[in-house]
C-alpha cells in the first residue's frame, strides 16, 4: 500500500479527527499515486493516522475513511457505513425522506445520498469516492430494494478533482418527477433537473418553526424555489402568501405544489429578482407581517466572503424594511464559510441600518439528518433565524 507521511509541523487538526489532508501537510509519499487509490497516512514519526483515498489533482490530497489500521476498504466497508448512516436516521425519526449520507459527517467524505421515498439521488464529489460508486449502488440495492437510483454529479466541484460533470440513471430508468410528503404536505420534485438533488431536505424541521407566527399573517417568501416554506405557511393558517423566485421553472412547480395541497387560493407565486422587487415594494410602501428569506449560498470561496456579506446584509435590510412593527423575519444562510456568529452580526447590522430593534425568537441549524461533527466546519453550514422586529 502507498504510504503518505505528514510533515513534522502538522497541526492537531488531522490527529483530532479531521478527514482532510492537504497537499502542503505532506512531507513525503512512498509508493504509487493514482487518483482514487487507497493509501495509509502516517505522522512524520511513523505513527499510524488512518486510511483513505488519494488524489494528486486535488488540493485535498487525501480524504481519510478509517482510523482503524486493520479495517479493509472494500464493498463490505461501504455497505457497513451506509447501513450505519441509515440506523442513525431511523433513531432520529426519519423513514420516508432524508439525507441518508452527509459526507464527512457520516465518515464517507465527498459522498452525498438523498432518500426520497424509495428513490435515491447520489453525488460522488471526489475521485476517491467516485471509484467506489458500484459498491455504493450495490449497498443501496441490498439495503433498500429501491425503485430507482439517480446520479446528480453535474456539479463544478468535480472538475477540481479531475472528474467530468455527469448525471443519469444508476439503476433501470424511471420517471424522475416524483412526489414526496413533508410535514403532512405534498411536494412534487424533479430529481433530474431540480436544484442540487431536487429538493432541500435540510430545512425540514425549520419549516415547522413558522407554524405560530404565520397564522392570520400576510407573508412574503423570497428565493422561494418550489414553495416549500410558503406552502407550509399557507397550511399553518396564513391569510395570504406571496412567493418570488428568479426561476420560472421553480415558480411553475411552486404553483403546482400549492394546487396539490389545496392552497392555490392563498398562495401567489411570481417570477422575479428578489433584490429588485423587495427594493421596489419598499419604495411603494408595501408591508408584510412575516418576511421569509432563503437565498442560495452567496459564496463558495473564502475569496468572495466580503461580497457574500454585502449580499446577505442587502437582502435582509430590504426584507426588514418591508416588515410591519411587530412582524417576523425568517432568514437563512446555507454557506458554511459564513459562521453563525458572522451571520447574526450581519442581521444585527441590517436591523440597525433600518433603525429597527431585533428580538431573536429562535436560531437553529440544519435538520438532524445532516449531522454536525465539531471540528469539521463544512458539516455546520445552515443558519436559520426567526426574529421579531419592533
Amino acid at each position: 500500500m502507498t504510504n503518505v507521511y505528514l510533515h513534522g509541523r502538522i497541526s492537531d487538526r488531522i490527529l483530532a479527527g479531521h478527514p482532510w489532508v492537504y497537499n502542503n501537510e505532506v512531507g513525503k509519499i512512498e509508493g504509487d499515486v493514482q487518483p482514487g487509490k487507497i493509501v495509509s497516512v502516517w505522522t512524520a514519526k511513523k505513527k499510524f493516522v488512518g486510511k483513505g483515498y488519494i488524489n494528486p489533482q486535488s488540493q485535498i490530497l487525501v480524504r481519510i475513511l478509517t482510523r482503524d489500521k486493520n479495517e479493509e476498504i472494500n464493498e463490505a466497508f461501504f455497505f457497513g457505513r451506509i447501513e450505519s448512516a441509515w440506523k442513525y436516521r431511523i433513531k432520529n425519526g426519519y423513514a420516508e425522506n432524508c439525507r441518508l449520507v452527509f459526507g464527512e459527517a457520516d465518515y464517507l467524505p465527498a459522498l452525498i445520498i438523498d432518500k426520497f421515498n424509495d428513490y435515491f439521488v447520489v453525488q460522488t464529489l471526489s475521485a476517491g469516492i467516485d471509484a467506489w460508486k458500484p459498491a455504493i449502488v450495490a449497498a443501496l440495492e441490498n439495503l433498500f430494494k429501491p425503485q430507482g437510483i439517480y446520479e446528480r454529479n453535474d456539479v463544478p466541484v468535480r472538475e477540481l478533482e479531475g472528474l467530468p460533470q455527469r448525471k443519469g440513471f444508476l439503476s433501470h430508468p424511471f420517471d424522475t418527477r416524483i412526489v414526496i410528503n413533508e410535514n403532512g404536505l405534498r411536494f412534487g420534485i424533479d430529481i433530474e433537473n431540480g436544484q442540487k438533488t431536487g429538493y432541500f431536505l435540510d430545512q425540514h424541521d425549520n419549516r415547522r418553526r413558522i407554524r405560530h407566527i404565520v397564522r392570520d399573517a400576510d407573508v412574503l417568501g423570497a428565493f422561494c424555489y418550489t414553495g416549500s416554506f410558503e406552502i407550509h405557511a399557507a397550511s399553518y393558517g396564513a391569510k395570504k402568501v406571496t412567493g418570488i423566485d428568479i426561476s420560472e421553472t421553480a415558480i411553475d412547480q411552486a404553483k403546482k405544489n400549492a394546487e396539490a395541497n389545496g392552497l392555490a387560493n392563498i398562495c401567489d407565486f411570481k417570477t422575479a429578482n428578489a433584490f429588485d422587487v423587495l427594493k421596489q415594494w419598499s419604495r411603494e410602501g408595501m408591508f408584510f407581517d412575516v418576511v421569509m428569506l432563503d437565498p442560495p449560498a452567496f459564496t463558495k470561496s473564502r475569496d468572495t466572503i466580503d461580497q457574500a456579506i454585502k449580499g446577505y446584509k442587502e437582502i435582509n435590510l430590504r426584507g426588514i424594511k418591508l416588515l410591519r412593527k411587530g412582524g417576523f423575519l425568517v432568514t437563512s444562510s446555507c454557506s458554511n464559510l459564513v459562521s453563525p456568529e458572522l451571520f447574526l452580526d450581519i442581521i444585527d447590522d441590517a436591523a440597525k441600518d433600518a433603525r429597527r430593534k431585533l428580538r431573536q425568537v429562535t436560531f437553529q441549524t440544519q435538520a438532524p439528518d445532516h449531522p454536525i461533527i465539531h471540528g469539521i466546519e463544512s458539516t455546520n453550514y445552515l443558519k436559520f433565524l426567526v426574529a421579531e422586529l419592533e
